[in-house]
């Protein structure tokens, strides 16, 4: 018999110190978010390096937390979410470590790769804690708003912490804030947060893992190199090729076996399907946002980092106080609402960034900030909460990691995408040209939002319900006949 290990019952308190310990990972990976972009022009300045090699420093991360993140999830439903959450915290540690340690710019992309094996342990384990601590589904969502405000409060923080922290000690000052709060995180997660586990025993994929990691790496290495190499040239026509034959073979490859890496069957819920896709879009336009805001900032405005970092301290606030606000409405009304302000503002404020100039009056971006960070407050306790509900709860890290894949998916081909529509139309100098050279990323930002929005319409309400409670029970129905593990004194653990 499959028999779930879950967390045991737990007073009001104590859940939401779990909530709370379990905060403290995103904020440090929402936090590594916006330092590292704050940084990346002095990273650039000191090592010479072009804007591809500042691509690769945000981009190395993001590849590998994304191929992982699945692979995370499931592991930590298998052998122990607080287990796996401890490692992650402390790779992750370790890893910001060597980051500031690091001697060149290769070095610090490895480095930064090392950093990502750990942050992969981290929201989608410590959402699947969450889940299974918070099961009445109001207290869940109203949790889940605040895990968002978390997000923002990280973000807030980021640009002030790094801005204070590159002026004054240099780049390498933005990895050590990560040192002590990950060392805390990893105390208090052996002090109070309870042992857990799903009953069902899957097995890893080995194979499918690395098709996961070849799709990601050579896509992103033939939109990053394309502009340099030429996007008709032998070598980027070869890396598309890898990706989209190693993508082909994924999706053949995943329903063939009993225990996948990638359950297909998550995508016939037309919420998760959404939720997918809406954290794919809306990320991959917040990533793009940030790497060309921060060089507009210091590098055509000529501000310094503090006062770059400032620059964005609206947008994080109010991201900040949006999203506990859409957990409250989640609770009240569902995910539709919450969806539609979101891809509206992320329209608005793409739209409003297309008239952007070298002279643009500092209300004006601040402006563009604070629309944008209203769609994005808006969109990552939806996401989630479309991700995890209705499945069952011993899917739950899957579920989460899935929609967290989807996040970094959608952030490193922002990065990704955005740096090579700025190298491909940069003509002279970045300060010279950048305006018309960002024009048409900052329309795919609109259209991004376009996107998201349109999703909300179409995923959520009743046909979307009833497709959530189909897929559930699909899902359940098959993982009776997988094996529970087999160990009795796992169980007990």
């Amino acid at each position: 018999m499959n028999e779930e290990i879950v967390l045991p019952e737990l007073s009001r308190r104590r859940r939401y110190l779990v909530l709370a310990i379990c905060c403290l990972s995103l904020f440090i990976v929402g936090l590594d978010v916006t330092i590292i972009n704050v940084a990346v022009p002095a990273i650039g300045r000191d090592f010479h390096a072009p804007v591809s090699g500042l691509q690769w420093t945000i981009d190395a991360y993001l590849v590998v937390i994304a191929s992982l993140l699945m692979l995370s999830g499931s592991t930590a439903d298998r052998v122990g979410r607080r287990r796996v959450f401890q490692i992650g915290l402390a790779v992750f540690t370790v890893g910001s470590l060597a980051c500031s340690l690091a001697p060149s710019l290769g070095a610090l992309i490895g480095f930064r790769a090392l950093q990502a094996v750990g942050g992969s342990m981290l929201n989608p384990v410590a959402m699947a804690i969450i889940t299974n601590t918070f099961t009445e589904p109001g207290e869940r969502a109203k949790a889940i708003g605040v895990w968002g405000s978390v997000f923002g409060l990280s973000m807030a923080l980021g640009p002030i912490i790094g801005g204070a922290l590159v002026d004054s000690v240099g780049w390498r000052g933005v990895f050590w804030v990560n040192i002590p709060i990950g060392v805390a995180a990893i105390i208090l997660t052996a002090l109070f947060v309870p042992e857990s586990r799903a009953g069902t025993y899957r097995r890893p994929d080995p194979f499918g893992q690395i098709l996961v990691m070849i799709t990601l790496s050579t896509v992103t290495y033939g939109i990053i190199e394309g502009p340099d190499y030429g996007w008709a040239s032998a070598r980027i026509l070869a890396c598309f090729a890898v990706g989209a034959v190693a993508l082909a073979t994924f999706l053949w490859h995943e329903p063939r076996r009993d225990e996948p890496l990638l359950d297909l069957r998550f995508f016939r819920s037309r919420p998760f399907s959404g939720a997918a896709l809406t954290a794919v879009t809306g990320l991959c336009a917040f990533g793009g946002f940030l790497f060309l805001i921060t060089l507009y900032l210091q590098d055509v405005r000529g501000y310094r980092p503090l006062t770059a970092g400032l620059f964005l301290l609206p947008m994080a606030l109010v991201m900040a106080c949006s999203a506990p606000l859409a957990g409250r409405v989640i609770a009240r009304r569902g995910t539709r609402i919450p969806l539609i302000i979101s891809g509206a503002g992320i329209a608005a404020g793409g739209l409003l960034l297309t008239f952007l100039t070298a002279t643009t009056p500092v209300w004006y971006v601040l402006l563009c900030g604070v629309v944008f960070g209203v769609g994005q407050g808006w969109l990552n306790a939806p996401i989630t909460n479309n991700a995890v509900a209705g499945m069952p709860r011993s899917q739950a890290g899957v579920a989460a990691g899935i929609a967290s894949t989807g996040r970094q998916v959608g952030s490193l081909l922002g990065v990704a995408v955005m740096g090579s529509v700025l190298a491909a139309n940069l003509h002279g100098p970045l300060a010279a040209g950048f305006t018309s050279a960002t024009r048409p990323g900052w329309w795919i930002i609109t259209g991004a939002g376009v996107v998201v929005l349109a999703l909300a319409l179409y995923t959520t309400g009743r046909a979307g319900r009833d497709s959530a409670a189909r897929t559930a029970s699909l899902i359940t129905r098959g993982d009776e006949h997988i094996p529970a593990p087999q160990a009795a004194g796992a169980r007990a653990a």
